[in-house]
Order: structure tokens, then C-alpha cells, then sequence
């Protein structure tokens, strides 16, 4: 082993015993709203928030830098007959859709943060979080009483076996504010928009597609793909028509959790040293 090689392993082991004393995990869960961002609710208007819930395992590497895993699970819808825009209202397109996401994300305290029981530590901080994500989701619609999953039924000319997946990434961002009640339990109060890859969380992006086509791609349920492909006409108005626009497919969709919860923090325990 070189002089260089030995000098870098002395280092990493002076520093190890340090970074090792920091390390601790907390388990938490959280409550709150998710707000839809797309097509139907644009300029990130908050129309129709729903529930939201989370639970996660968090891994404090340091005082300041802590990898976390979750898993949470919202609810949420758009109507264009609730839009304060004439041509929405018109087009009378909405949704909703229950998401269920698995999530890795890196959290960094602005402030040194541990537990009461840690002296001289922080007992709050900001925090920034990035990460990724992988979602589960399905948007659905009523007509005529009856309520349908619209990805089966192509609504923008999709061929069968050509609809887009309901499994999709996500990558995260946000931030929040943690601080102690506790040496043991802790208050966390957090944002985080979930960015997406693509544009049909409400099943609207591009243009109408032609619903003769449509009808005879769908079978049984090929005259309640068409539509559902077009209500322009349910509020007395015909916007639809081959490749006329329908969404804006420059833009994709977004999803926001604000949640609160708590956190509880269990402590490695030490082996005293003889």
C-alpha cells in the first residue's frame, strides 16, 4: 500500500467513529392534502385538494444530512365545470385518482439537528428534500352513474396496448420545518411537489381524436370512450374535432403532498468499550 493509500485509510478511519456516533433512525408519519397541478387545475390553482397520508423511515447519516425512505398514499381531482375560465367550463373534462408512491429522498437541516438528548445540538432546523419516486395511479370519471377508468378507454386515440402506464417516476421536491417535543418525539411539518415525466395524471393532454375511430378501437365500451373523449356537448358547445387542441402538451402534470406529523427517534445503543 502506498504513502497515499495508507494517509487516505487513516483518514476515513479517524473520521469514522465521529460520523458513526450521529447516526440514528427515526420512523414518522404524516398527514395532509395533495394538490393536483395539470390540464385541468393550470396555474397551480388549488381546486378540489384531498387527502393525503405518509409514512416513512429516516436515516440520519449526520446532523445535517439524513436519507429517507416512504410510502404515501392521496387523493385527488379536477372539474372543469369548477373553473372560473369560460373555454374549461366548456370543455366539462374532470377526474379524479387515488395515488399510492414509494419514495427515496435525501433530507439536509439547514441547522446542526438532534434531540434533546444531544447536547449542544439544534432542537430545530429547516430542511430541504430531493429525491425520486415511483407512483401508482388511475383516474376515473362518472357518466351517466356510472364511473370508468379512462386509460382503458383511450380517450385521445391511444390503440389498444398503446395507453400510457399507470406506473410512473416522479422526481421530488421540497422542504419543511422540524423541531423536538421530546428526547424521544418530534413535530415535522413538510411541502414536496412530486414533478412529473409525462402529461396524462388526468388523462388530458394533447388533441380530440376522431370518435369514430375511437369507437371502433373500444368495442363494447367504444360509444362510452367517445364521450368521454369529448362532453364539450353536455354544456351546449362543440369543441372537439380531430386534432383540435385538448390539453396543453407542453406542460406535464404535477402532484403536491402538505402534510404534518410526527416523528419518533430511536437511538443506536452503544456497547461500552473495555
Amino acid at each position: 500500500m502506498d504513502k497515499r493509500a495508507r494517509i487516505l485509510l487513516l483518514f476515513i478511519l479517524y473520521l469514522y467513529p465521529k460520523s458513526n456516533y450521529a447516526q440514528f433512525w427515526e420512523f414518522g408519519g404524516m398527514a395532509g392534502i395533495a394538490v393536483y397541478h395539470g390540464d385541468i387545475a393550470p396555474d397551480f390553482s388549488m381546486q378540489a385538494p384531498g387527502a393525503a397520508a405518509n409514512i416513512f423511515a429516516r436515516h440520519n447519516i449526520d446532523s445535517r444530512l439524513a436519507l429517507r425512505i416512504g410510502f404515501a398514499v392521496g387523493s385527488i381531482a379536477a372539474d372543469d365545470a369548477k373553473s372560473i375560465n369560460a373555454y374549461q367550463q366548456a370543455r366539462n373534462l374532470n377526474f379524479n385518482s387515488t395515488i399510492f408512491e414509494g419514495s427515496l429522498c435525501m433530507e439536509f437541516n439547514f441547522l446542526p439537528f438532534h434531540h434533546k438528548s444531544r447536547k449542544n445540538k439544534a432542537q430545530f432546523s429547516p430542511y430541504l428534500l430531493a429525491g425520486v419516486g415511483v407512483f401508482y395511479h388511475s383516474p376515473q370519471t362518472k357518466y351517466e352513474g356510472i364511473t370508468y377508468k379512462l386509460q382503458a378507454l383511450g380517450t385521445e386515440g391511444q390503440a389498444v396496448g398503446e395507453e400510457y402506464s399507470l406506473v410512473q417516476p416522479a422526481f421530488i421536491l421540497g422542504g419543511g420545518f422540524k423541531f423536538d417535543i421530546s428526547p424521544q418525539w418530534g413535530i415535522i411539518i413538510e411541502g414536496a411537489t412530486r414533478l412529473l415525466f409525462f402529461d396524462y395524471l388526468d388523462d388530458v393532454s394533447g388533441h380530440y381524436a376522431n370518435k369514430e375511430m375511437i369507437r371502433s378501437q373500444r368495442g363494447s365500451l367504444g360509444s362510452v370512450a367517445a364521450a368521454l373523449s369529448d362532453r364539450s356537448n353536455e354544456t351546449g358547445t362543440t369543441l372537439g374535432g380531430p386534432n383540435r387542441q385538448r390539453g396543453d402538451i407542453k406542460t406535464n402534470d404535477a402532484y403536491t403532498f402538505l402534510t404534518v406529523g410526527l416523528i419518533y427517534t430511536l437511538y443506536e445503543q452503544k456497547c461500552p468499550a473495555y
